[in-house]
Parts: structure tokens; sequence; C-alpha cells
């Protein structure tokens, strides 16, 4: 999918959305630049120490749960591919882990959206800004770090599955 910032990439992700979803967004674009337009002419501060932070978290807790997530998932399936499926077939630890990669990203397409809904339901909501200061270097250089710094935590977190199986690979290694 092209960026968005293109006539093809943006034709692709409204044929990608269904209608419901085209109607909220084509109001939500209206009712956007309605306000755009209206303040035009305005001098905007910057937006504030506090309303960063809020673009930070809002931004920072999905990509926690994408990270944790995925490298659980990637962990725990790379781990039994190569016990089973690596041990009969002879697969290097890399190809395992490849393929729990696959498991993980697959897993990840359908999880994205629940990922996102338990997200909103911890109630953190959109930032209040003007179109303006969503603009803005300061907001967007914030939401680019919450994005990264939360999947750099989740990913650690999601390291967990970590702790359980140094047993079971010594025990693997000793029937051999």
């Amino acid at each position: 999918m092209e960026a968005l910032n293109t006539a093809q990439g943006a034709r692709d992700f409204i044929y990608s959305l269904h209608s419901t979803e085209r109607s909220c967004l084509l109001r939500e674009l209206h009712r956007f630049e309605s306000i755009a337009i209206a303040q035009e002419k305005l001098e905007v501060a910057p937006p504030s120490p506090g309303q960063l932070r809020h673009v930070f978290f809002h931004n920072a807790l999905p990509f926690v749960g994408f990270g944790f997530l995925d490298n659980a998932i990637m962990i725990a399936a790379g781990t039994q591919i190569e016990l089973s499926i690596g041990v009969v077939l002879g697969i290097s630890t890399m190809a395992a882990a490849a393929l729990g990669n696959l498991v993980s990203d697959l897993a990840g397409l359908g999880l994205a959206g629940y990922v996102e809904a338990l997200a909103s339901r911890l109630g953190l909501s959109i930032p209040d800004l003007t179109p303006k200061q969503a603009d803005m270097w300061q907001t967007r250089l914030s939401a680019h770090l919450g994005k990264a710094i939360g999947v750099t935590v989740g990913c650690i977190l999601g390291m967990f599955p970590l702790l359980f199986f140094g047993d079971e690979e010594e025990k693997l290694e000793e029937k051999n």
C-alpha cells in the first residue's frame, strides 16, 4: 500500500474501508477541514507539554500491545517449531525463528484490531489539538517517539516466554 499522500495510496486506503468507515471518515475530514479553514489566519500556539505528553501516550499504548504480542508469539512459535518440525526436518534455529516470525506476523494481522480496541477502551482519549497544532513538528515528533518507545517496551515485555523455555531446550539436548 502506497503512502496516503499520493492519489493511488489514498485510493487504496479508501477501497480498503467498509462503507460505514468511509462515511465516518468523510464527515470527520469535512469537520477537520472546516476548522482548519476557519483558523487559517489565526496564529496558533504550539501544543503545551501536557498535550504533547498526551499525544505520546496516545500513540505509545497500542504499540506496547503490538510489540508484546509480536515478540511473545514469535518466541513461542519459533521455539515450538524448532523443537518439533526442526528436529524432524533438521532445520536451523534461524529457519525456525523465521517461521516463528511468519506465524507472529500472521497473528498480528488478525489481532491488530483487537489491540487497538483494547487500547481505546483503556480510556486514553484522542488529544485535543487544533488542526494547525496536529500538523506541527512537535506533535509529529511526540507521536513518532510514542510509537517507537511503545513498540520497544512491548518487545522487551514480550520476551517473557524466554523465562519458560530454558528447561525444555536442556532436556532436548540431554536426550540427544
